[in-house]
C-alpha cells in the first residue's frame, strides 16, 4: 500500500509597492552599466551570459584606484536610497 503524498501549500508572492524607492546600485553595477555597451561592441557574437562573465573579469582586473569613481557613485546612490526609504517609511506609517 502506498502512503498518501503530502501536498505543499502554495505561497503567493507579495506585490511590490510601486511607490517604494529603487534599491541602491553597487559599485560593480555602475561599472557594468557603463562598460556593457563597449563589451558588446567588441564582442558582437557573444551571448548575454558571456558578456556578464567578461564584465566580471574586467571588474576583478581593475585596481583599487580605478574602482574609486564607481565606489563613490555607489556610496552616493546608497545615501539617496536611505533618504528615500526614510521618507517612504514616514509617509507609509
Amino acid at each position: 500500500m502506498v502512503a498518501p503524498r503530502e501536498t505543499k501549500k502554495r505561497t503567493t508572492r507579495r506585490k511590490k509597492d510601486p511607490n517604494a524607492p529603487k534599491r541602491a546600485l553597487s559599485a560593480y553595477m555602475f561599472f557594468a552599466n557603463e562598460t556593457r555597451d563597449i563589451v558588446k561592441a567588441e564582442n558582437p557574437d557573444v551571448s548575454f551570459g558571456q558578456v556578464g562573465r567578461i564584465l566580471g573579469e574586467k571588474w576583478k582586473a581593475l585596481t583599487a584606484e580605478e574602482k574609486i569613481p564607481f565606489e563613490a557613485k555607489a556610496e552616493a546612490d546608497k545615501k539617496r536610497y536611505e533618504s528615500e526609504k526614510a521618507l517612504y517609511n514616514a509617509t507609509k506609517a
